[in-house]
């Protein structure tokens, strides 16, 4: 798969954990950034996030900041992406098996990196349900209500 990672600067240590996991897990990464821990705007990198995952260069986004908060609420203006704020793997299967999310939130101050990877890897393994739920998400991308 094609998955994107950006953080903010309080998340750059668990972004580089995750991106080596991913790695490893044979999928192709794009690291968005940021590169250090400089103090960086969150909502910059929830942008470029959801504008890869909105044009369709990747398949799947991770999105982390010190709580997830607000990445997450970055990445969610983009009307194609459903990003999922999730602190344990069965909240990362049930945002992809009801709300086909495409991308994971998680907060870095608040998830340690083995569990960070334990709700990847419940998200990327899981598909999504359709039936009823398809219906619900057509309207999450549908601007008026």
């Amino acid at each position: 798969m094609r998955i994107a990672i950006a953080s903010d600067h309080a998340a750059v240590d668990l972004k580089a954990d995750l991106r080596e996991y991913l790695i490893e897990l044979g999928h192709e990464v794009a690291d968005l950034g940021p590169e250090t821990d400089e103090r960086v705007d969150y909502p910059d990198y929830g942008y470029k996030l959801a504008s890869v995952i909105s044009d369709g260069t990747a398949d799947f986004g991770v999105a982390l900041c010190g709580s997830g908060i607000g990445i997450s609420i970055a990445v969610n203006r983009a009307p194609d992406c459903r990003c999922a704020l999730v602190s344990e793997p069965l909240s990362a299967a049930l945002a992809r098996e009801h709300n086909d999310a495409n991308v994971i939130a998680m907060g870095a101050r608040l998830t340690g990196p083995d569990m960070a990877k334990a709700c990847l890897d419940a998200f990327l393994t899981t598909e999504f349900g359709g039936g009823r739920h398809a219906g619900r998400v057509e309207k999450l991308s549908n601007s008026s209500h």
